[in-house]
């Protein structure tokens, strides 16, 4: 039987979680506290820890730390419980070395779920730790996209970027893939008669800039900075012996690239047979979730950006933008728009 380690300062939610997961046939312990579950922790060594974050005297992020340190314990399964949802938090709780993160409030099967799979990750990992201990490597494995993207984080080169600053421009040497640690990144290209046109949008968290890993392709088209942004850039080559010694992000990593291409084919169509008012409309929404958690939220944006995106004359899309106002679907105030009415936007023809 598996051992359940809950730490959660609510007596309430800590005793209805207890009983879910007895009835769901785990072995329980649990802490009323962050530094009486470190102490148990150590104590009895269970299989997996859930742990609330927000706790007087010592947090969740604390205890993970303690936890990480020792290492008796830093091997063990942990699962943050918790009413943040901010992607900062996230990211912070992933960066100390958590495996899960879990949202309240929660149903039971989510978090069964989730410490089902965690517990299987960890044999898992363990069996194939014991093999490569055997083969004399110990190489951390890299087997998700989360996984690539800490890779960037431990070893990237980090470089900011201003507001209209380039990047990279069609033609250099690819020797670079770039993740998005902060800001927002167009790429674009001209065409044949001059015309600048935007064939893609990253945001924060979102990787770019791979090309042939197996010839000196160089880049097929010009990124710049929407905002000011900061990046952090591996060579082509290291990503490559990456890529050659971990076969299971390799095919994560194909299917962003299906997805990219997905979204790609799906803009050209909209620029080929779309209206001039619905392909406005869908770029405004590209943007409210590009640059936003909530699409009511302004969006700061020049109008060639929009256009550019959009596929069409700046002067018709100023002209679509000033009926979307009179209609009120839209608020302007300079170079701030608002969404007023989401789901006529939406539903646009």
């Amino acid at each position: 039987m598996n051992k359940v380690l809950l730490i959660e300062d609510d007596v309430v939610l800590r005793e209805n979680t207890a009983e879910l997961l007895e009835l769901s046939d785990y072995d329980m312990i649990t802490a009323p506290n962050g530094e009486v579950g470190v102490q148990m922790a150590i104590k009895y060594l269970p299989n997996i820890i859930v742990c609330d974050i927000m706790m007087p005297e010592l947090d969740g992020y604390g205890v993970l730390e303690a936890l990480s340190k020792n290492e008796i314990t830093k091997h063990i399964p942990f699962i943050f419980l918790s009413a943040k949802t901010e992607r900062k938090d996230v990211r912070k709780g992933m960066d100390l070395g958590a495996d899960d993160y879990i949202t309240k409030p929660f149903d039971e099967g989510e978090l069964i779920s989730a410490i089902e799979s965690r517990l299987a990750k960890a044999s898992i990992l363990k069996d194939l730790h014991e093999e490569k201990t055997k083969g004399g490597t110990n190489e951390p494995e890299i087997r998700t996209l989360n996984d690539l993207k800490n890779f960037f984080d431990d070893n990237g080169e980090v470089t900011k970027y201003g507001k209209g600053e380039t990047i990279y421009e069609e033609g250099q040497n690819s020797n670079y893939v770039y993740l998005i640690s902060k800001g927002l990144v167009k790429s674009h290209k001209f065409d044949e008669k001059g015309k600048d046109l935007t064939t893609a949008l990253y945001k924060e968290d979102d990787l770019f800039g791979y090309t042939s890993f197996l010839q000196n392709t160089a880049y097929q088209e010009s990124t710049t900075a929407i905002k000011e942004t900061v990046l952090i850039g591996v060579t082509k080559s290291a990503l490559k012996e990456v890529l050659n010694n971990n076969h299971q992000v390799t095919l994560e990593l194909i299917q962003l690239l299906t997805e990219n291409l997905t979204d790609v084919k799906e803009h050209l169509l909209q620029m080929a047979y779309s209206s001039v008012k619905k392909r406005t409309a869908n770029t405004i929404l590209k943007f409210a979730e590009k640059l936003n958690r909530n699409p009511e939220d302004n969006i700061k944006i020049s109008r060639n950006d929009l256009a550019s995106v959009a596929g069409i004359a700046t002067e018709s899309l100023i002209r679509t933008l000033s009926s979307f106002k009179d209609s009120g679907l839209i608020e302007i105030e300079g170079r701030n728009i608002k969404i007023l009415d989401l789901n006529k936007l939406q539903d646009m023809h």
